[in-house]
């Protein structure tokens, strides 16, 4: 059963994302993504590895992405959940921050190894991330030189969006703002441009800067 109150406790029609709350069971549907009662939630601040996704081992590849999904089931049990919104992503998804019998799942998934700390919108759990990495567990069990990110893995499986004629600047709207993406930088090619909430493609950075978005840091 779905609840949606208010952090005061007050019923809500139509609530916002930001302290909006989601409490009953889950259903998980990769290591980083929920379903409760047909409202999708992204877990805030964490990547994990995708559903086809596998990592290096001395003896092989193997499915890091269906384990992450498994540790996030493993993690829920039978409890219900507790979601507090933050914002609502691109694709429509609330992101949250949720727990399961008073635990964090997001700092246990980072925490487990099998999520990474989502350093382009949060540092939330980057000393969770960082007690992973030394300890080698879960998707650092071959070292942080072996390891291909999420984002990473996804950018190899997505085709890269073209340019309109010249003007090859991605002017990218976000919870951290307006920011344009120079070709090479390190999110380009993972950044998608969607004219239709108002994003925007630049021939030149001094273009950008006069229309409001402000340069990427890298």
């Amino acid at each position: 059963m779905l609840a949606l109150v208010t952090s005061v406790g007050q019923p809500m029609a139509h609530p916002s994302a930001a302290g909006m709350v989601l409490a009953g069971q889950a259903r998980v549907i990769d290591g980083d993504t929920l379903d409760i009662s047909g409202e999708r939630v992204r877990l805030h601040g964490i990547d994990a590895p995708e559903m086809r996704q596998t990592c290096a081992a001395p003896d092989g590849d193997w499915s890091c992405g269906e384990w992450a999904r498994d540790e996030l089931l493993r993690l829920i049990g039978g409890a219900a959940l507790r979601c507090t919104g933050i914002e609502r992503d691109r694709y429509g998804r609330l992101v949250a921050t949720c727990h399961a019998d008073g635990r964090d799942l997001g700092a246990a998934l980072v925490e487990g190894g099998a999520a990474i700390a989502y350093r382009r919108y949060s540092y939330a759990y980057t000393a969770q991330e960082d007690r992973a990495r030394r300890a080698r567990r879960g998707m650092w069990a071959e070292g942080e030189t072996d390891l291909v990110r999420p984002a990473q893995w996804r950018q190899t499986q997505t085709p890269a969006q073209a340019a309109p004629g010249e003007c090859a600047i991605k002017g990218n709207i976000s919870s951290n703002g307006r920011i344009y993406h120079l070709p090479g930088q390190r999110d380009y090619a993972l950044t998608r441009i969607d004219t239709s909430r108002g994003e925007r493609w630049f021939c030149t950075e001094e273009e950008a800067s006069a229309a409001g978005w402000r340069r990427a840091q890298r």
